[in-house]
């Protein structure tokens, strides 16, 4: 490594710092010397900072500082928690990461219930989902779609990180099934 490396990781420090979104090696490399690698450096970086109170992760396809999970419980009685999104938001959203681009009909269809537009603003509003154009179908609905930001949130890289499908559903046989017990 050259010896303008520990330079490199400075300014990609300072990036990730100043960052709202998750900074991508390839925002990283525009900015970076020549001769530094964009994940070199990040890899130098992260094992710069672990085992500290702020951790260097990958997540919603980039870089982001978060705080250390070991300390979270510690952190949970001074720093005041973002508000938790109504069920309602959350069975929206998981089927609009399972199935997008998705209409709003279509996952009210999913469902099963009708999803207010109150509901879809507010993930909206929190920049977990983002219109993704529109259906070629009578009334061209809206399709929706996750963003980066729904993967920092909740902590993946790619939606393919996500847990498949079956291994969220309940057991169909039930509990006790195939342990010898009464039909």
């Amino acid at each position: 490594m050259s010896e303008d490396f520990t330079p490199a990781m400075r300014l990609a420090e300072a990036v990730v710092f100043a960052a709202a979104q998750p900074v991508t090696a390839r925002m990283l490399a525009n900015l970076l010397p020549e001769d530094a690698e964009a994940e070199a450096v990040m890899a130098a970086l992260a094992r710069a900072y672990a085992g500290r109170g702020v951790n260097l992760v990958q997540a919603g396809g980039g870089w982001q500082f978060r705080t250390a999970p070991d300390l979270a419980p510690s952190l949970r009685k001074v720093v005041e928690l973002p508000r938790r999104l109504p069920r309602a938001a959350l069975e929206g959203l998981a089927i609009i990461a399972y199935h997008q681009p998705v209409t709003r009909a279509e996952i009210e269809e999913i469902r099963g219930a009708a999803l207010a537009q109150t509901t879809l603003d507010l993930l909206l509003e929190n920049g977990l989902i983002t219109p993704q154009g529109r259906k070629e179908t009578p009334g061209r609905p809206t399709l929706w779609g996750t963003t980066p930001a729904f993967l920092a949130h909740f902590g993946l890289n790619h939606l393919k990180e996500l847990p498949r499908r079956e291994d969220l559903l309940l057991d169909p046989a039930g509990p006790g099934a195939g342990e010898g017990g009464a039909p």
